[in-house]
């Protein structure tokens, strides 16, 4: 196996912070941020922590999170 071949398994998800579809993700997060709104409203806790855990482990959700912390300008 040579150097420039990957050794784990792909995550399908882009190699390059350039080829990430920004929209996609910001959809994908606030769709899911409504969800755990309304799993509160419904008092459904369960839910809400299945979601708010989904959330946080996703990669629209850690995409964003890195971008909104890279892209602050210090005050």
């Amino acid at each position: 196996m040579s150097a420039e071949q990957s050794t784990c398994a792909s995550s399908g998800q882009p190699q390059n912070w350039d080829q990430i579809d920004w929209d996609w993700c910001r959809r994908r997060v606030k769709r899911l941020q409504a969800r755990i709104v309304k799993a509160t409203q419904e008092g459904r806790r369960g839910k809400v922590k299945a979601l708010q855990r989904l959330l946080a482990h996703s990669f629209s959700g850690k995409a964003l999170a890195v971008k909104r912390v890279t892209e602050t300008k210090p005050s």
